[in-house]
């Protein structure tokens, strides 16, 4: 028995830096009210590109393996140089490829991250990973202790409520972490999903989406997830931290701050399986979770996304087992009764 299975996509990531990449501070035809942009025609200097590996399904798994967990990846690739080269740092690593799958006729997942300073944009090429189908899965085999989904997007979002099912009936936690298309579920059903979940992890766009409330409304927002949701709820705000519900208390937190950003792809894969990480070593040694425990997961989560954002990629400055998770300081929380 694994002691997680993390489901989602794996990508080949390509990052290309240059300071010709200029922005655009106000135009508002761009969605976040600014844009990146280059000279049409010409050729643009890059001065670093690297070649990384990424997709939530891959990120979450090996923080995970990094905290001393069992841990498979179940999801698809490409059957092509890339999709070859991600099953190898996964076995690498530690983690089980038996749920991994190959598509003769997808190419794997590709993204291309455009940086320039502290700013990012990412082209996105969504292909094998989306084909993963029902029957391809062993369900038979899926013997954990807690299933991770990253988003599921495209054609994939279709086994969010298969795989939440299955865990429930055999008594698999779930920790999920729903992408735009999951959302875009009909109310009914995504009610259902969402109060399926023993975690559930939005950033406050997606909380926005999901309860159809004005992205301004904070506390509205997340009161109607906490009903939503019986389990913990986290809605994370970017710079401005998180807040968390366990059912009895909310959580305010703050951030961390890192010596440097060197690129911040991954940050809320990093945040989120963190979150999970640490509830999952607390659960190790008590049956009955307490305040101080959410606290610690808080603070395991906070220091990981604050690591992986001073190296390039989503995964190399993960944490591992063996760092100090105060490295970086106490994180702030504001804990209080839950209303």
């Amino acid at each position: 028995m694994f002691d997680v299975i993390t489901f989602g996509s794996a990508t080949q990531d390509v990052f290309l830096q240059s300071k010709d990449f200029k922005k655009i501070k106000e135009e508002k035809k761009f969605f976040t009210g600014k844009g990146i942009c280059f000279t049409l025609g010409a050729k643009i200097p890059i001065e670093k590109i690297a070649f990384l590996t990424g997709g939530g399904g891959t990120n979450t798994a090996f923080t995970f393996k990094n905290q001393g967990f069992s841990v498979a990846y179940c999801g698809k690739v490409g059957d092509d140089f890339a999709g070859r080269e991600i099953k190898k740092e996964l076995e690498k690593k530690g983690i089980s490829t038996d749920f991994l799958f190959f598509d003769k006729k997808t190419p794997t997942n590709f993204s291309v991250i455009l940086s320039s300073r502290d700013e990012r944009t990412i082209l996105v090429y969504r292909g094998a990973s989306s084909n993963l189908k029902k029957t391809e899965i062993p369900f038979s085999r899926l013997k954990a202790k807690w299933f991770y989904l990253a988003p599921l997007s495209g054609k994939l979002a279709s086994l969010w409520e298969t795989l939440v099912t299955f865990a429930k009936k055999n008594g698999i936690k779930v920790a999920v972490n729903p992408g735009n298309t999951q959302l875009s579920f009909k109310k009914e059903k995504l009610k259902k999903l969402l109060n399926l979940s023993d975690i559930l992890i939005l950033n406050q766009e997606e909380a926005s989406l999901c309860t159809g409330l004005p992205y301004f409304k904070e506390k509205e927002i997340f009161q109607t997830l906490d009903r939503l949701v019986e389990g913990i709820v986290i809605m994370t705000k970017g710079p401005l931290g998180a807040v968390i519900s366990d059912g009895k208390y909310i959580y305010e937190v703050g951030i961390l701050k890192a010596k440097k950003i060197e690129d911040r792809t991954g940050c809320g894969d990093a945040f989120g399986s963190g979150f999970v990480a640490g509830i999952m070593k607390k659960e190790r040694r008590k049956r009955k979770l307490s305040p101080e425990d959410i606290e610690y997961a808080i603070q395991l989560a906070s220091a990981n996304a604050t690591s992986v954002i001073q190296k390039l990629g989503a995964k190399n400055g993960l944490l591992t087992k063996n760092d100090n998770i105060f490295k970086w300081g106490k994180v702030k929380i504001k804990r209080k009764p839950l209303k």
